[in-house]
Order: structure tokens, then sequence, then C-alpha cells
């Protein structure tokens, strides 16, 4: 849970402000019909700001949940949660 770690939490959701806010300027950009490369510079901006959020959750993720889940008794749990975290990373490095 990302409220057990208040400065996770704070430094998440900075950078996804700042992702919304170039977002907003793309947005901007292509109704003001900007130069393609500037607006394809902005984008590139938010998506690294979105793999940068993405990796720090997946850490927490790994640390807070998964520890509880792969240390249970219950391998059910453990199983459980490498099948949701081999998913997500799948997603998440598809090209």
């Amino acid at each position: 849970m990302i409220q057990s770690n208040p400065a996770l939490q704070k430094k998440l959701l900075l950078a996804v402000k700042k992702a919304q806010g170039t977002l907003t300027k793309v947005n901007q950009m292509i109704e003001d019909d900007c130069y393609c490369g500037d607006i394809g510079q902005q984008i590139n901006a938010t998506i690294g700001l979105l793999r940068n959020v993405n990796v720090d959750l997946m850490k927490n993720h790994l640390l807070c949940c998964g520890r509880t889940d792969l240390a249970d008794k219950n391998t059910k749990k453990g199983e459980k949660f490498v099948e949701e975290f081999a998913r997500i990373w799948d997603v998440s490095t598809r090209k």
C-alpha cells in the first residue's frame, strides 16, 4: 500500500501531476499547430515521468505486498502475486 510510505506517495503524486501538466501542454501545442518535434519531445517527457512512477510503484509493490504474499504459508497467495506482477511487468515493457 502506498499510504504506508508517505514520502513515496508524495513523490508519485508530484510526478503524476507533472505528467498531467505536460499532457495539457501537449494538447495545447497540437491545437496551436506547433512544431512536431517539439510536441514529440513533450510526449517523450510525459512517458518518462510515467515510466519512473511505474518503476517506483512496482518497487514498493514488491517490498510491501510482495514480501507479505510470498512469505505467507498459503502458497496460492504467493503464486497469485507472482502471476499478477508478471502480468503488470509484461504490459509495462511492451513496445
